[in-house]
């Protein structure tokens, strides 16, 4: 059989044979070597075969047995490995993804996925694979390990595959399941971790802050937002993410874990993409940090108010607080506590974000409140260097110290009494008829030190003064004539008789 390079293939006891060999052969395991003689009487007698065997002829072979089936086999599989958790098995209709190496049963390797480094990919049970693989694959649970012997009337039969599998092969399978999905699968949703307190979950529309990791069926990591140390912010709903995590990211709460694992179709299809092989489900085990959306406003929530509480802050007051700063997940940004000052702020005057100057509006000395801002209200999409990440919805704990009542608005200065006719002169200390910023500073300074005038609270005294002194030198010369000096409610009538 060696000089023609093919085995014998023959069924034993069926009369196919010489009565000694089909003798012999009983009893032979795969890969058993028997060195059998046959006397005349069990071979071809008297006769022999004219040309090849005399007459009479005792018949010596050397027989290697290399394969073994039975017509009535089925096929068989022996798990050698499962996991401790199998939430689903493989079913008709379903798409696998497998490492194998296929042996005859001699243990001779035809083929092996692993030495093309790709997976075999497809249906199972509908024909797309032999028989005895679409039978061998049904039940199995990703990262199990099992063997499939498959005889020939299941696999390539009596012709084989015309090139690595000879005709009447069995077939070995060492077969590890590395991924498994149905066309029909929409996303899973595991919940681990939903914080007791959740006054909001997230909707179409809202942006988002969340670490992952992400990883394969079979546990291979792809991508982490941790080992980059920074979240992944998106759009929930609007497409900026695969459909599958699109889906998944709605009705999370701030601080919320979850598993999501999307089929191949909700994720990046047949193609995959960079580190993620075609046709592979994704696990994204993700945390959210915090969400909000474009709308929002700032949210204001009250947690002590005095009983006398007439006195409310407003825009232009010199503000003293104390304040906590975070992120939504409890992370600590910064502290007055910590510094052991209060922090000092005219309201409304841009020396703080918007998201605060609209969270101190209308408190009284005493109360405390909680003041939540969203990006857009706060440091937005760049957010501070080294201290605030970007997008972030920033959670500020106040407590109002002291409030000093601002001026109207417009105003840097006021009189408390009623202003002098000869206000032009009291100023023109030398009666030159010119005012100097020197003059016009010493008589403000002794106005608002007699009472009898008030400056705007928490500005520096020096700016206010060169501002009000050049609001009044219309034409920038250093000097102020009696004919450009005029009151604030002068220049506000002169505009209105104007209209």
């Amino acid at each position: 059989s060696y000089d023609r390079g093919s085995t014998f293939n023959v069924f034993v006891g069926k009369g196919q044979l010489i009565a000694g060999m089909d003798q012999a052969l009983v009893g032979m395991c795969v890969n058993e070597r028997r060195f059998v003689k046959i006397p005349p009487k069990l071979a071809y007698g008297s006769e022999g075969v004219p040309g090849v065997i005399p007459p009479n002829a005792v018949l010596h072979f050397d027989v290697l047995l290399i394969d073994l089936w039975n017509s009535e086999d089925e096929v068989q599989v022996q798990t050698y490995f499962k996991p401790e958790k199998c939430p689903r098995t493989v079913q008709v209709s379903d798409f696998v993804r497998y490492h194998y190496n296929g042996t005859f049963l001699d243990g001779t390797l035809f083929d092996s996925s692993h030495n093309r480094m790709r997976t075999y990919d497809t249906y199972v049970g509908i024909g797309w694979l032999i028989p005895g693989m679409d039978q061998g694959l049904l039940g199995m649970c990703v990262g199990e390990k099992r063997i499939i012997t498959i005889p020939p009337f299941l696999a390539y039969g009596e012709d084989g595959d015309g090139k690595e599998i000879p005709g009447q092969a069995s077939l070995v399978f060492d077969v590890v399941l590395l991924d498994l999905h149905n066309p029909k699968d929409g996303i899973a949703i595991e919940n681990q971790l939903v914080p007791e307190s959740c006054e909001r979950r997230s909707q179409t529309g809202d942006f988002l802050r969340y670490h992952y990791n992400g990883t394969l069926l079979d546990g291979t990591l792809f991508d982490s937002s941790y080992s980059r140390n920074r979240t992944y912010d998106t759009y929930v709903g609007k497409g900026y993410v695969i459909a599958g995590m699109d889906e998944g990211l709605l009705g999370v709460c701030t601080g919320e874990k979850r598993r999501i694992i999307i089929p191949p179709h909700l994720g990046y299809g047949e193609e995959g993409r960079g580190k993620i092989p075609g046709s592979a489900v994704l696990v994204f085990d993700i945390h959210v940090v915090d969400f909000h959306n474009p709308s929002d406003s700032v949210s204001i929530t009250v947690h002590y108010k005095p009983s006398n509480c007439t006195v409310l802050s407003k825009k232009g007051d010199y503000l003293k607080y104390h304040y906590n700063a975070s992120l939504l997940d409890g992370t600590l940004l910064d502290s007055t506590h910590s510094l052991g000052k209060t922090y000092n702020i005219v309201l409304g005057s841009g020396q703080v974000v918007l998201g605060m100057d609209m969270g101190l509006q209308d408190m009284c000395v005493g109360e405390r409140r909680t003041v939540v801002i969203p990006p857009h209200l706060g440091y937005g999409e760049d957010g501070v260097e080294g201290e605030v990440p970007g997008s972030a919805v920033l959670v500020f704990d106040i407590e109002l110290l002291e409030l000093v009542s601002g001026l109207p608005e417009g105003y840097m200065f006021v009189w408390n009494g009623e202003v002098s006719p000869n206000l032009f002169e009291e100023i023109d200390q030398n009666h030159d008829g010119e005012v100097l910023l020197e003059e016009f500073s010493e008589y403000i300074q002794t106005q608002v030190e007699t009472g009898k005038g008030k400056l705007a609270p928490g500005f520096d005294f020096e700016k206010i003064v060169k501002n009000m002194f050049a609001n009044q030198d219309r034409d920038g010369n250093g000097k102020v004539t009696a004919e450009e000096f005029k009151l604030k409610d002068q220049e506000a009538k002169e505009e209105h008789d104007e209209l």
